[in-house]
């Protein structure tokens, strides 16, 4: 292997100049979004991706340290994901490779398949916050969801006489809740006493994929649920470890926040 020689003068300083600099004008820029979404596991991702790909300004509230949610793993820590008919056609589109293992059902590579997911994300224009979780919501004027309150995560970990870290607020026009089993907008808000959530089913794999997709949409004004916070919200059975429905719902909710957009510059007084 050639010998490499790093010859610039750039030092320890500068680095961390570069890490503040630009996440601060990023942060900065991100204070105020056309969509903020709650959660990065597939159907967020999906979301974010063809909301960006229309040059929406996305941004993506994460609680963990990685993207991808139980999409990395697959099932019972066997990382194959499957995908049922028709939700294949978006692995073609992203460029996955997959194998037919029966008529209908299409397995690949969950890391790989994530990975490209992330990528065409990032790629679309979708800014992310890590290690961020949800505290609240920005309810105005008592009827529209308007943004959410954030902490960072390990805020959570404090000893309780340390942890009086007070939240920031990010605005929006949307917020898509896309947080999975734990639905944690959509309870912020049933705490509230805006809506009752029944909480999710049991298993029904059949039933569940179609039911998570025709049920993605504005459970609130202000706020779109998708993936398997749907489940949560309607009392769906779950689906376990299949991955198409997650996509298609994210399709699906990006599609409605489209709508809600167009209606929005139409008529700026609903915001």
């Amino acid at each position: 292997m050639e010998r490499v020689q790093f010859t610039s003068q750039i030092g320890e300083k500068d680095i961390t100049r570069a890490i503040v600099k630009t996440f601060t004008e990023e942060f900065e820029k991100y204070a105020e979004s056309d969509v903020i979404i709650v959660g990065g596991g597939p159907s967020g991702l999906m979301a974010g991706k063809d909301l960006a790909s229309k040059g929406v300004k996305v941004l993506i509230v994460e609680q963990n340290n990685y993207l991808g949610g139980g999409f990395w793993i697959g099932g019972y820590l066997m990382n194959p994901a499957t995908f049922r008919h028709p939700s294949q056609k978006i692995l073609d589109e992203l460029g996955v490779r997959y194998e037919k293992f029966a008529e209908g059902l299409y397995v690949t590579s969950s890391p790989y398949a994530c990975s490209k997911l992330i990528a065409s994300a990032c790629e679309a224009g979708v800014k992310v916050l890590n290690m961020t979780q949800l505290d609240d919501v920005v309810i105005k004027e008592g009827n529209k969801v308007s943004g959410v309150v954030v902490n960072w995560t390990p805020v959570n970990a404090l000893p309780r006489n340390v942890t009086c870290v007070d939240p920031i607020a990010l605005e929006s026009k949307l917020v898509i809740d896309a947080s999975g089993h734990d639905a944690v907008v959509v309870r912020r808000l049933e705490e509230r006493g805006y809506i009752k959530v029944p909480g999710m089913g049991a298993m029904w794999v059949e039933k569940s994929e179609d039911a998570v997709v025709e049920h993605t949409g504005e459970v609130f004004p202000g706020l779109i649920v998708c993936g398997m916070a749907v489940a949560e919200t309607y009392g769906l059975p779950r689906m376990g470890p299949t991955f198409g429905a997650m996509l298609l719902s994210g399709r699906r909710a990006a599609e409605i926040a489209l709508e809600k957009l167009a209606e929005l510059a139409l008529h700026p007084s609903l915001r």
